[in-house]
């Protein structure tokens, strides 16, 4: 019982510490929502062109976002117009990396890491979109914006927009993917608690070998790209190479359970297959080209044993971001059980922007 216990307390450490920025990425896709103008997703990110699947890739590199994080974010571009390749191209570009996680790369492991590592996931994620939109046929119905809707966004106040940005990311973003999000969260905490982090130096200075097995348990389970450092650093001390490390780096943070079941849910089977050739084929092409090609010594002599790599979130508001998460997924629950006696749920289905107030009285019998 007392391991059950553990268990459930190191599930729990682990969602404490997705929950920040699961809601940081329900917000972004709310403001997004809100403040973007529609057209902007329709010129830069729709449609089968390598522009979208550059421009979603550009946009991605730079923000701070976990591949728990990243998914709302992405959903929302999809129901926005993005293309399939565009979208693949924002979830492989934008949890690899990010602005604080170059910070820290360079703080830790050097400036070399620090430069392959963001170059990696942006040219990673222009072949994966491109792969999509090459072995896929998009479907998408086109962006919201085009159409007519009732809600007359423009002449919104800014209030009246961050209510709405609220209400998109907090509620009808939680109602689309919050269950896949909790199986996927619950598979990756047990997963992440079962591992031990020793497994890693099994295969130690074998680059194919070591490659195999940080991809193998690294893709399901959740590394965010700012916490992967410290793994990384302490796998290489254990005699990892520094290829097989920039898998960790890569493949990790790039998805998890949860990333693979939502990307399954949302953009399909085929789709899924390709996003995960593109993170797994980037990964071990950037770990070998370093153990093969590149001086070893540029990507070792900077090592640290130092581990406050980050200024992680206090222990009282990683757990106010879990209550509040929990809260959310409860209402979005409880929405969509009560959706049947909604008059205007219909007709929020068919346009995403249109957030018509209901005010239908439900039956008490």
């Amino acid at each position: 019982m007392d391991y059950v216990f553990d268990i459930l307390n190191s599930v729990a450490g682990i969602i404490n510490e997705m929950s920040p920025y699961l809601l940081l990425g329900f917000l972004l896709a709310g403001l997004m929502h809100a403040f973007i103008p529609g057209g902007w997703y329709a010129k830069y990110l729709s449609g089968h062109s390598l522009r979208s699947v550059f421009n979603a890739a550009l946009f991605g590199v730079p923000l701070p976002l976990c591949s728990c994080g990243v998914l709302p974010t992405a959903m929302s571009l999809r129901r926005e117009g993005a293309g399939k390749g565009a979208v693949t191209s924002f979830l492989i570009a934008t949890p690899q990396t990010g602005v604080d996680s170059i910070f820290a790369t360079y703080s830790l492991m050097g400036l070399p890491f620090a430069v392959v590592r963001p170059i990696t996931a942006f040219l990673t994620a222009i072949v994966g979109g491109t792969l999509v939109n090459w072995g896929t046929t998009d479907t998408a119905p086109r962006p919201t914006a085009a159409t007519p809707h009732c809600c007359a966004t423009r002449q919104q106040s800014f209030p009246q927009r961050m209510l709405a940005a609220l209400r998109y990311g907090f509620v009808e973003m939680m109602q689309d993917i919050g269950k896949w999000l909790v199986v996927g969260l619950i598979i990756a905490g047990l997963i992440t608690v079962l591992v031990p982090e020793s497994f890693f130096s099994v295969f130690k200075d074998n680059t194919p070998l070591s490659m195999l097995l940080v991809l193998c348990i690294s893709i399901p389970m959740y590394i965010c790209a700012t916490g992967s450092i410290p793994i990384a650093v302490a796998l290489m001390l254990k005699g990892l190479t520094p290829g097989a490390a920039l898998v960790m780096l890569m493949a990790g943070p790039a998805c998890n359970v949860a990333s693979i079941l939502v990307v399954n849910k949302v953009l399909g089977k085929r789709t899924l297959l390709l996003y995960l050739t593109a993170i797994i084929g980037g990964a071990v092409l950037s770990g070998a080209a370093i153990d093969y090609l590149l001086p070893g010594n540029w990507f070792t002599e900077h090592l640290t044993t130092t581990h406050a790599c980050c200024n992680e979130a206090a222990e009282w508001f990683e757990w106010l971001c879990t209550g509040i998460l929990a809260l959310l997924l409860l209402n979005a629950l409880r929405l969509r059980l009560g959706k049947k006696s909604c008059c205007c749920e219909k007709q929020s289905e068919k346009q995403s922007e249109c957030h018509c107030e209901c005010h239908c009285q439900h039956d008490e019998t």
